[in-house]
């Protein structure tokens, strides 16, 4: 007898919540999920799914076979964040991603115990590293992506973004890098300064320099000076300084844009202060990029379970999300990221960061009648 998933995730309420803060307690950091993997895989095992693991991360794949080879799929994140907390540095959920993991993991379990049949093999991704924007291409590279037409994914929001009990069927992240660099100068005695060539003068040549690039773009951006490491004693001239640039921008565009200016500017005040400056671009993740298909689907079951009342048109987000590296290396694939409202306070990596439990219910329902539209589409 076939059963309706969303009554099913209803009727698991207790069992969704109890496994949301087990998994909350469970936190673990970047490429170090262990544990929470290992929970993932034996609820998942335990209702008969078999599930695909891998040998250098600890990232899973498990899928419902459907009448085609033609996969829809859903994305979750596992890790957490290093933070201080009470004066403890531990890890700490403080972005959702134990509820994100959560409502990926009851829509699985609520369509496999559903008995329906699908027209789609649908895929389900649970994947490491989100925050040091690694994880979504070690997935990509293990072929998580392989056949896959349309991806979806949740992020819980912070309340000044959605409000509890609604939901939009797309977050525009940002994109964001960051250049690691060292100036290279020529120590010398602070007595006689003109045997050494200061490269502390040259980062604040650099600085002042980057804080003058206009790009004349139609989108937002940013990049300022987040970390200068350069000086050990107050007489002496330094042999070099550290420096990092964060840079964000509204879209892909506009980002490469940021990126060369950026290292021409280096450059130029390179020859300029004739120090040597070495330089790399690092934690790049790109921006959303809008799918009017996904986004629509996204509609349907936003407003199946919360009503239209409830609809938020779009999430825009001065953030950064690893998802969108799967639509950058897969150009033909429809994705998209929902947006929830949980009435989420202070805010993201905030390390005192909470929500209204009562969203992962309805974000669980929300994504099973996600996958349920997808695979009513034809591909």
């Amino acid at each position: 007898m076939k059963k309706d998933p969303t009554q099913l995730i209803e009727q698991n309420r207790e069992e969704i919540l109890q496994t949301y803060q087990e998994l909350h307690q469970l936190a673990e950091p970047s490429w170090k999920e262990e544990k929470t993997s290992a929970y993932i895989r034996e609820k998942l095992e335990y209702a008969g799914f078999k599930v695909k693991t891998f040998e250098d991360h600890f990232g899973l794949v498990t899928e419902i076979v459907g009448e085609s080879e033609d996969v829809i799929a859903l994305r979750a994140d596992m890790d957490a964040l290093i933070q201080e907390v009470d004066g403890e540095v531990r890890a700490n959920h403080s972005c959702g991603h134990d509820g994100h993991s959560t409502m990926v993991l009851y829509a699985a379990l609520a369509l496999a115990e559903s008995g329906q049949s699908f027209k789609h093999t649908i895929r389900f991704i649970f994947q490491p590293a989100e925050e040091k924007a690694e994880g979504a291409l070690k997935m990509i590279e293990a072929g998580a992506l392989k056949k896959v037409k349309f991806l979806g994914g949740i992020h819980v929001r912070p309340a000044i973004e959605i409000p509890f009990q609604k939901a939009a069927p797309v977050i525009l992240h940002g994109s964001t890098a960051s250049i690691h660099g060292v100036i290279h100068g020529v120590p010398a005695h602070a007595a006689r300064p003109e045997e050494g060539n200061n490269p502390i003068e040259a980062a604040a040549f650099l600085i002042h320099a980057i804080r003058q690039i206009n790009l004349k773009d139609a989108h937002k951006y940013s990049i300022k000076i987040t970390e200068l490491h350069g000086g050990e004693a107050s007489n002496l001239i330094p042999e070099k300084v550290q420096f990092t640039f964060d840079l964000r921008a509204e879209t892909n565009e506009t980002m490469d844009k940021l990126i060369k200016k950026a290292e021409s500017t280096i450059q130029k005040i390179a020859e300029l202060t004739e120090t040597e400056i070495e330089f790399t671009l690092g934690e790049y993740s790109p921006a959303a990029v809008r799918n009017f298909k996904a986004m629509d689907l996204g509609e349907k079951a936003i407003t199946s379970i919360l009503g239209e009342e409830n609809f938020v048109q779009e999430c825009p987000s001065p953030g950064a999300e690893d998802f969108h590296f799967y639509t950058l290396k897969k150009l033909d694939i429809s994705a998209t990221m929902i947006g929830l409202g949980c009435d989420l306070k202070p805010g993201l990596h905030h390390p005192k960061m909470s929500f209204n439990k009562e969203a992962l219910i309805y974000g669980a329902k929300i994504l099973t009648n996600l996958l349920l539209e997808a695979d009513k589409e034809q591909w």
